[in-house]
Order: C-alpha cells, then sequence, then structure tokens
C-alpha cells in the first residue's frame, strides 16, 4: 500500500521552529517530486515549498522564504520541512504529497499521492 505518514507538528510559540517529516512507505521517494501543502481554516490550500523529483531544486512561496528549508533524506525515505521563525499566520493542517512529473509541482492537481497532514498552531 502506497502511503505518506506526516510527522513533526505541534503547538509551537511565535518566533520558534518545529520540523515536519513526511515518511513515504510502499513505494521510494527519491524520483518524486515532493511538496507541502497547507490550508488554514476558511481558506485555500496553497503550496509553501517543494523539492524536484529530477535534481533536488527547491522552491519556496514567498511567505516562506528564508524561513522554511525543504530536503530529503533518501536512506530514510523520508522529506522534512524545516520551519524557523513561526508566526501566528503560519498555524494551518500541512500535508505533503508526492507527484511523477519533474521540476517544481506547484499546483495540487500535479500530486499524485498525500498524507493525512499534520496540525501546526502557532500561538503564545
Amino acid at each position: 500500500q502506497l502511503q505518506l505518514v506526516e510527522s513533526g507538528g505541534g503547538l509551537v510559540q511565535p518566533g520558534g521552529s518545529l520540523r515536519l517529516s513526511c515518511a513515504a512507505s510502499g513505494f521510494t521517494l527519491d524520483y518524486y517530486g515532493i511538496g507541502w501543502f497547507r490550508q488554514a481554516p476558511g481558506r485555500e490550500r496553497e503550496v509553501v515549498s517543494c523539492i524536484a523529483g529530477d535534481d533536488d531544486s527547491t522552491y519556496y512561496a514567498d511567505f516562506v522564504k528564508g524561513r522554511f528549508t525543504i530536503s530529503r533524506d533518501n536512506a530514510k525515505n523520508t522529506v522534512y520541512l524545516q520551519m524557523n521563525s513561526l508566526k501566528p499566520e503560519d498555524t494551518a493542517v500541512y500535508t505533503c504529497a508526492a507527484g511523477e512529473g519533474g521540476g517544481w509541482l506547484v499546483n495540487d492537481y500535479e500530486y499524485d499521492y498525500w498524507g493525512q497532514g499534520t496540525q501546526v498552531t502557532v500561538s503564545s
């Protein structure tokens, strides 16, 4: 069974950090494009960051540039999203997805597999 499982979410104070993990089972992430999306209550789902499956180049939405870092560990079949300097507006459910296309996959319809999501809450 092909599955993506996120972990690492939680409650953090403004300015704090979290590292989200996206672990795959049933398939190898090596050559998949991996994206992190988020959705806050009452808002549309939006892409946060992605890492290309063909060259590991990375993309960041403007609102996280300089604060978030995406990376992959092929040995662990896991992709990470390191989130620093968190703000209350970063509060959302974060979901990872895997897609077979090359380059940056910034649209949700480009992805084939989705995780269940993990809640990130930034609040004092």
